[in-house]
C-alpha cells in the first residue's frame, strides 16, 4: 500500500450505528478519519490535506475543490450525487463514484410493509388495541377496519430497475398481477403503459425513480384523480415525485384506500410538511428508513472499498464523474 492514502468521512454517523465493520477501509487506506458529520464551514478544512473524501450527504462544492487541491477522489456513499459539484469535479481532475443496487432488498421488503400495512389496516388496528376497543369487544375479534387481500390486484410499478423488479417480484409472489408504467421524460416502449392508461386500471401504484425535471410532480391533483376510488400509493423512491398537498386532499376527500411515503420534499422536515397535518386519515410516514437495513449498509461499506481499490489501480468502477 502507497504510504499516502489519507480518507475522511465527513457524516460517519449518517451510516454507521456502530454496528458496521470498517476493517476493509482500515486495510485500503493508510490514515481513516472518521467525522460523525460536518458543517458547511468546515467541511474544506477537514479535506484539506486529503486524497479521498467519503460523504453521504455533506455538500462539497466548487470552493471545496479550489480550496483542496489534493483531493483526488469522492466516494458517496449513496447512489445520488447530488452533494456533489459534478461539474466543479470534473474541472479538478476528481473522480466521483457512487454506491449502486446497495439497498434493493431492504427498500423492496420495506415497499411491501407499507402496501401489506394498508391492506390489513394495521396501524388502525394497532390504535384500536391501545384505546382499549379490543378489549371491550362482545366478541373473540374485532373487524372495524375493512381488510383487502393483495392476491388478484393489480399493481403498477413506476420505475422498472432493479428495484422496481425486485419489487414486481415479491408482489406476483402475493398472487399480484403487475404493469409497468410510462416515466415522463423516457422513451417510450412498448411494454411501458401510458401514464394516464395505467392509473385507472391499478390497485396500488409504487414509485421507484430518480427525481428530476421531468418526474417532478409526476403524481399530482389530475394523476391521483386518475387512480381507482381506494387505490394505495407507495413512494419508497423520492419525495417530489408526488405533489404532497395533492396527496393530503385526496387522502382527506376519502378518494384514496391509503398511501404511504418513506420520503418527503425536504428532509428532515425541519419547517413542516403537508403530510405531517394530524388530520390525514389513512397516512403512513416513514422516516427515509427503507434503505437502512444493516446488511444494506454492510453493501455500502463493501462498494465504497471496491470503489476506492479500483481507483488506486487505476481502473475507477461506478464513476459518476
Amino acid at each position: 500500500m502507497p504510504s499516502q492514502r489519507r480518507a475522511v468521512f465527513l457524516d460517519h454517523s449518517s451510516l454507521d450505528l456502530g454496528d458496521l465493520d470498517l476493517a476493509p477501509w482500515r486495510e485500503t487506506f493508510s490514515e481513516l478519519v472518521l467525522h460523525g458529520s460536518t458543517t458547511t464551514d468546515q467541511v474544506a478544512g477537514r479535506l484539506k490535506d486529503v486524497d479521498v473524501a467519503i460523504s453521504n450527504k455533506v455538500m462539497i462544492d466548487a470552493a471545496t475543490f479550489a480550496a483542496c487541491p489534493n483531493l483526488k477522489l469522492v466516494l458517496v456513499t449513496a447512489t445520488g450525487v447530488n452533494n456533489v459539484d459534478l461539474d466543479a469535479a470534473r474541472k479538478h481532475g476528481v473522480v466521483v463514484s457512487n454506491c449502486q443496487g446497495y439497498g434493493t432488498p431492504s427498500v423492496a421488503q420495506h415497499t411491501l410493509m407499507l402496501l401489506l400495512a394498508m391492506a390489513t389496516r394495521l396501524p388502525d388496528y394497532q390504535q384500536a388495541i391501545h384505546l382499549g376497543q379490543w378489549q371491550k369487544s362482545k366478541q373473540f375479534c374485532l373487524l372495524d377496519f375493512p381488510i383487502v387481500e393483495l392476491e388478484g390486484k393489480t399493481l403498477g410499478l413506476l420505475g422498472h430497475g432493479e428495484l422496481g423488479g425486485a419489487v414486481a417480484k415479491l408482489a406476483e409472489a402475493f398472487g399480484m398481477r403487475v404493469l409497468s408504467g410510462q416515466i415522463p421524460g423516457r422513451p417510450a416502449r412498448p411494454d411501458r403503459v401510458p401514464l394516464d392508461e395505467l392509473l385507472p386500471q391499478v390497485d396500488a401504484l409504487t414509485l421507484h425513480c430518480p427525481l428530476n425535471d421531468d418526474t417532478r410532480d409526476m403524481i399530482s391533483a389530475h394523476e391521483l384523480s386518475l387512480l381507482k376510488p381506494k387505490a394505495f400509493i407507495v413512494n419508497t423512491a423520492r419525495g417530489g415525485l408526488i405533489n404532497e398537498q395533492a396527496l393530503a386532499d385526496a387522502l382527506r376527500n376519502g378518494h384514496l384506500g391509503g398511501a404511504a411515503t418513506d420520503v418527503l420534499t425536504v428532509e428532515p422536515p425541519v419547517n413542516g410538511n403537508p403530510l405531517l397535518s394530524g388530520d390525514i386519515p389513512r397516512l403512513i410516514i416513514t422516516p427515509h428508513s427503507a434503505w437502512g437495513s444493516q446488511e444494506a449498509r454492510q453493501r455500502i461499506v463493501g462498494q465504497i472499498n471496491e470503489n476506492a481499490l479500483a481507483f488506486y489501480e487505476g481502473k475507477p468502477v461506478r464513476v459518476v464523474s
